[in-house]
């Protein structure tokens, strides 16, 4: 058939089968609730389109060639097409189903994935699709409509978002056990003015509060590694390589081990907050409702 048929219409196709079921133009018309010319145009139109004769007139009425019975095929995949999304538009309007795009940052898989896994058991029709990385990484994909929900330390301020507290992220600044100042019992930010801090890499939520805290107390710390990774950088604190400001949640469980000591700095904790956002004026789906109602009401229990 000719490549014009990819600007073929529902409507000609259903002008069609209707002239091949009843055998008729004037039945056709009446089954479809038109005019019989209207009939006729839709069938030269398809016809000009399918450059190839699509119908037969015998004396028991109008039959379709071997092209008009792939043109019937399609018809009939088109049905199939429309009811199956009807079905799903249906089951998202009930909320039972459907896709959500997440994003969160890569700090927040501490404890992400524990409540997007609780959501999923009490809500097995809805997919959630799960993008995790750094906050530069994040807020693109949000603002370019790629997500319908992210999770992160610091919203976008630039545009309009809808946000709802999900609870407290504290940052401290952690060294290895045997590190100089994990022996001292108080200690000043300027304390640490000549440690040399493994960060993580521009973009990062983490290290843009760690800029800010620094640059709000005249101070100019000493960068060493910039690390992509929370779990390397643990790991490079603990073999001696430095020092490290980091989210209190990914460094919980080697705190309470003793591999890692969070440095009694004044002013630390510096507590922020975790926000599950969407972006205002992108229209959300009954799934997309659903998932942020439950990340506002119960994620706070799965914070470490």
């Amino acid at each position: 058939m000719s490549s014009h048929l990819k600007n073929i219409t529902l409507r000609q196709l259903r002008a069609f089968a209707a002239t091949i079921k009843t055998g008729s133009l004037t039945a056709a018309a009446q089954e479809l609730g038109v005019t019989q010319p209207a009939i006729s145009l839709q069938l030269q139109n398809l016809q000009d389109l399918a450059v190839m004769p699509i119908l037969q007139r015998t004396p028991d009425g109008f039959v379709a060639t071997e092209a008009g019975r792939e043109l019937l095929d399609l018809h009939g995949r088109f049905n199939l097409a429309l009811s199956d999304c009807m079905t799903a538009l249906e089951t998202m309007k009930g909320a039972t189903g459907g896709r959500v795009a997440v994003g969160a940052v890569s700090t927040s898989k501490y404890f992400v994935p524990a409540v997007m896994g609780a959501f999923s058991r009490a809500n097995p029709g809805i997919e959630l699709k799960l993008q995790i990385g750094n906050r530069a990484e994040i807020m693109t994909a949000l603002r370019d409509f790629s997500l319908d929900i992210a999770i992160t330390g610091r919203p976008l301020e630039d545009i309009d978002l809808e946000k709802c507290r999900i609870g407290p992220h504290p940052h401290v600044i952690i060294a290895a056990p045997d590190h100089a100042m994990a022996a001292r019992q108080r200690l000043r930010l300027a304390d640490l003015a000549g440690e040399i801090f493994i960060t993580r890499e521009p973009g990062s939520g983490t290290r843009l509060l760690m800029e800010r805290l620094f640059e709000d107390a005249q101070i100019a710390p000493r960068f060493g590694m910039e690390l992509d990774s929370n779990e390397t950088i643990k790991q490079a604190v603990m073999a001696g390589l430095g020092i490290a400001f980091i989210s209190g949640h990914t460094v919980a469980s080697e705190i309470q081990q003793g591999r890692l000591r969070a440095l009694p700095v004044d002013g630390l904790p510096l507590l922020r907050e975790w926000f599950v956002v969407r972006r205002a004026d992108r229209h959300m789906l009954p799934p997309a409702a659903r998932l942020m109602d439950f990340l506002s009401r119960e994620s706070a229990a799965f914070l470490p």
